[in-house]
């Protein structure tokens, strides 16, 4: 097993979580692609397999031949749930297994909302610094209050956040526009949970940028990390609810999370990646997590982008 960089001087209250150079995710499937049987699946691993060695063969000319590369896979068991893990899971890493790809961690959708006592969504929902447009008054209600987040000024424009709007005044049209958009905008607006009976539904872009902040080890809870991996004892259980948030199914696998993320996926979670993306560019992060990967990072000679949303990046592959 690789040595695994750790921080001794660490502040004691913010627990140093192990990283590996590079989080490479080799799908997000919905319980659909499993019903649809192990063609599906091969297909998928297939497609995913080059960028993958790519990835791998990349982290090695930036890290050298020890560079620490760990992959995963996400299981969407938050929105639909199909069969038993114990049917299609087993069925899940065979074909893995035959196109070459090696599984390190599977880890459960639903686990990015809830994991044991712990909630991650609600914690990055409390994290939530919303960066204002240009020439609003802060009248606008929050992302938490209203769950949406937006990457500028929603239509109908300024007159929005205006007195003249207070005032019952109808507002004049204007586009929407993107916060320092360049020449022109790309203006997105991510739902980020909706009320189902009563009940938070979380959206599946809120969940995915769950997803990539668990993976670059940024969040915590009252200092400790959030997601710690369990080991597969060989079997998997009969219930999706039974089976741990995060799986470590390599014994000799590298730490699940690390400085830098590049995820595989079909080209149908474009959209959804850059709603992630514009939700990790208005997460504040704890300094002493921030400051703690920093320094790590600083001391492995490891070059980390200043800015979350360019330690996360991708490929979209062709549809399985």
């Amino acid at each position: 097993m690789e040595s695994v960089f750790r921080e001794e001087t660490a502040d004691p209250r913010t627990e140093s979580v192990p990283l590996s150079h590079l989080s490479l995710e080799l799908g997000h499937l919905y319980m659909e692609d499993f019903a649809a049987g192990r063609t599906r699946l091969r297909s998928h691993f297939d497609e995913v397999r080059p960028w993958a060695e790519a990835a791998r063969a990349a982290a090695v000319r930036t890290h050298g031949p020890r560079a620490r590369v760990s992959t995963c896979f996400l299981v969407d068991d938050y929105f639909t749930r199909h069969s038993s893990p114990s049917l299609v899971l087993p069925m899940l890493c065979e074909e893995a297994e035959a196109a070459e790809v090696r599984i390190d961690y599977l880890a459960r959708e639903s686990g990015c909302a809830r994991a044991g006592n712990r909630e991650p969504a609600r914690a990055v929902e409390g994290r939530l610094v919303e960066s204002p447009p240009p020439g609003s008054d802060g009248s606008r209600p929050p992302a938490s209050e209203v769950g949406w987040l937006s990457n500028g000024q929603r239509s109908p424009g300024h007159h929005a956040d205006s007195a003249e709007a207070m005032a019952g005044t109808p507002p004049a049209w204007a586009p929407a526009s993107e916060t320092g958009a360049r020449e022109h905008s790309v203006f997105l607006d991510v739902e980020l949970w909706s009320e189902q009976k009563g009940e938070r539904l979380w959206s599946c872009p809120f969940l995915a940028g769950v997803w990539q902040l668990l993976r670059l080890g940024m969040l915590r809870h009252d200092g400790a990390a959030v997601l710690r991996p369990e080991e597969f004892g060989g079997t998997f259980p009969a219930e999706w609810a039974a089976l741990p948030a995060l799986l470590r199914l390599n014994r000799r696998a590298q730490p699940f999370a690390a400085y830098r993320t590049f995820s595989v996926l079909p080209t149908r979670f474009l959209p959804v990646e850059h709603a992630v993306r514009v939700l990790l560019g208005q997460v504040h992060i704890e300094a002493p997590v921030r400051e703690q990967v920093e320094r790590r990072a600083k001391g492995e000679g490891v070059v980390l982008p200043p800015e979350l949303p360019d330690r996360a990046h991708y490929a979209f592959a062709l549809e399985p």
